[in-house]
């Protein structure tokens, strides 16, 4: 009976020993999260997901929001610009639907988020813009998607869907530039059919916002978002 007594208590005692192994593993990822460096100095506090949350900017004010008979023009953003692509509908249209595949009739501003300067506007150029939402930056056709007829809509276009992958649009534009929008849907014209043709006959290479409008495309050189990109 000792035997195995002492049998059992050895067993019993290998699996506290294992059991114990985990957590002397752990204090060198402990000492690892120490708020020292390893010159002594004290280590810069990594913010949590909710403390960055709570650093993201609200949408920037627009005056004459409303007023679809005057040009919109929006203040720089407020905080840091958001990590994803944010729509607020100003008016509420009640007419055709817009897709991101639509070629639409639009006016629009645009601004750049951190500093409110206007590179772009359909305004300016005295005409509205017709142009497929596919020939366009994908943030600027995702965020008139939804959209109807009549509408006006803030946009807010994170540099990953905008003009950062192309490197932005320097001097105004910088690759790391959020992008701001509010643009009028006036008319959707349709989607791309499966022949490359938008469903009242343009082409698939259709004309970027500054060729349709008669003008130069984006205001002090900048590329408008109906570029190709």
């Amino acid at each position: 009976m000792t035997c195995i007594s002492h049998g059992v208590t050895a067993r019993h005692r290998r699996r506290l020993v294992g059991l114990v192994l985990p957590a002397v593993l752990l204090v060198p990822l402990a000492a690892c999260s120490s708020s020292v460096a390893p010159d002594g100095t004290a280590a810069a506090p990594v913010p949590s997901a909710a403390a960055q949350a709570s650093q993201v900017g609200t949408p920037p004010a627009v005056q004459n929001a409303t007023d679809l008979t005057r040009k919109p023009i929006a203040a720089a953003g407020n905080g840091l610009a958001p990590p994803t692509l944010v729509t607020q509908d100003l008016v509420t249209g009640d007419g055709a639907e817009a897709s991101d595949t639509s070629t639409v009739t639009i006016q629009y501003v645009g601004t750049i988020w951190k500093s409110g300067e206007q590179f772009d506007a359909s305004w300016d150029r005295g005409a509205p813009d017709s142009f497929p939402l596919l020939n366009t930056i994908p943030g600027f056709g995702q965020g008139i998607s939804g959209m109807k007829e009549g509408g006006r809509r803030l946009i807010v276009i994170p540099p990953e869907l905008g003009y950062g992958p192309e490197g932005g649009q320097p001097p105004l534009i910088l690759a790391d530039d959020s992008l701001v929008f509010v643009v009028d849907l006036l008319e959707v014209g349709g989607g791309q059919s499966d022949d490359g043709q938008s469903d009242d006959g343009q082409s698939d290479d259709g004309q970027s916002g500054g060729e349709a409008g008669g003008g130069d495309g984006a205001a002090g050189g900048a590329e408008s978002p109906a570029g190709s990109l």
